[in-house]
Formats: structure tokens, C-alpha cells, sequence
């Protein structure tokens, strides 16, 4: 499938084959919703911690006396019905990470890319490269092409100058080819690649 190379002031720079074996996979919301959930339990950080009843530090005096009030029976105030009182059964650390294959990775890396391409929001740049680190430039670029949300995936090493001015964009991604993901790729309204990730991805992907 051929698609066309643009530049960042929207000219055309001839064009590109992609592979049908990266970017030609049949939408899969199975495959992509596995791949996202296995990305966001990497990400939690699983430091939630509530205290036991054995934490909470209280008197442990007997509250009142276990006869003649009318009340119920109780002991210490770290009880869980007590405010202040400890939790049963509460969060504690731990790591929420689970597998996936690494065919299951790899495929919904490739159905995400042949997504974009299928709902018509891939571009294809020459280079994602700037004279100076300005950011009104490349603020004017992003205006005229019409992204209100983008990722732009670049190869092994990304522009300084490009980089700098982006940060100031809000919306606009960046990040090198051993960054690429499927979350990063959904959340994004365009997926902007360049050639080198183009090359870079069916090399890794194929």
C-alpha cells in the first residue's frame, strides 16, 4: 500500500510502500483492549496502603466496663467500627503487573498502526526536524494541518530543536521509535510518522 510522504509545511515528498503486514492488520478491539490493560497495570504504582487494626497506634485500656451500661461489648478503640480504628481486609502494596505474550504485544502494536491508517489518520513525514528550537513555527504548522491531538513517532534519536519547541504544544507527543505503544498510539487523535519509523517499525514489527 503506497501512502504519500509530506513535509511539515504540508508539500509532498514523493512516496512511501508501506507493509501490509504491519500496517494491513484487520482492526481487532480484542487484541488492542488486552495490550492497553496490560500497559496501564504496568504503569500503577500499587503503593495504596490502608492500616490494620495491629497498626493503628491507640491506648489498648478497655473503653468502658463490660457490665451495666446498656451498651455493647467492646475492648480496644482500634476496632474497625471505631473512627480511627483500623481496616479489614484494606489495599496493601503490591505490583499489579501481569504477562502477555510477546506475540499479543507485537500484534496489537500492529493492529493499533493499521488503525490509524484504516480510519484515514496517518501522516507520513520526511522529517520531524526544525531550524531553531522555536515553538511559534511549529505551532502554525500543527494549526494548518488541523491536529488537535497528535503523536509524532520519530526514529532511534529525536530532533532537539523539534523537541523544544513542542513541549510548549499542548496535545502534541513526542518520542523516539523504542517508545511506540499501543496506548500512546490510541489516545491520540493523528499518528504522525516519519520515514525513519516507518523503515523502523516494519523492521521491528515484521
Amino acid at each position: 500500500m503506497e501512502v504519500t510522504i509530506s513535509t511539515l509545511d504540508q508539500g509532498e515528498a514523493g512516496t512511501i510502500e508501506l507493509s501490509p503486514a504491519v500496517f494491513g492488520q484487520p482492526v481487532r478491539a480484542d487484541i488492542l483492549q488486552q495490550v492497553v490493560r496490560w500497559q496501564q497495570a504496568k504503569r500503577r504504582q500499587g503503593t495504596h496502603k490502608s492500616k490494620t487494626r495491629g497498626e493503628i497506634k491507640a491506648t489498648t485500656r478497655k473503653m468502658y466496663k463490660q457490665k451495666g451500661t446498656g451498651r455493647a461489648r467492646h475492648g480496644a478503640a482500634t476496632t474497625t467500627q471505631f473512627r480511627g480504628g483500623g481496616k479489614s481486609f484494606g489495599p496493601v502494596p503490591r505490583d499489579h503487573a501481569h504477562s502477555l505474550p510477546k506475540k499479543v504485544r507485537k500484534l496489537g502494536l500492529k493492529v493499533a498502526l493499521s488503525s490509524k491508517l484504516a480510519e484515514g489518520k496517518l501522516v507520513v513525514l520526511d522529517q520531524a526536524s526544525l531550524d531553531g528550537p522555536k515553538t511559534k513555527p511549529l505551532a502554525a504548522a500543527v494549526g494548518k494541518w488541523g491536529w488537535k491531538t497528535a503523536l509524532v513517532i520519530d526514529g532511534d534519536a529525536l530532533d532537539r530543536n523539534f523537541t523544544l519547541a513542542a513541549r510548549n504544544l499542548v496535545g502534541l507527543q513526542l518520542l523516539p521509535i523504542a517508545g511506540a505503544n499501543v496506548f500512546d498510539i490510541l489516545r491520540r487523535d493523528v499518528l504522525v510518522l516519519t520515514t525513519a519509523a516507518v523503515r523502523g517499525l516494519e523492521e521491528r514489527l515484521a
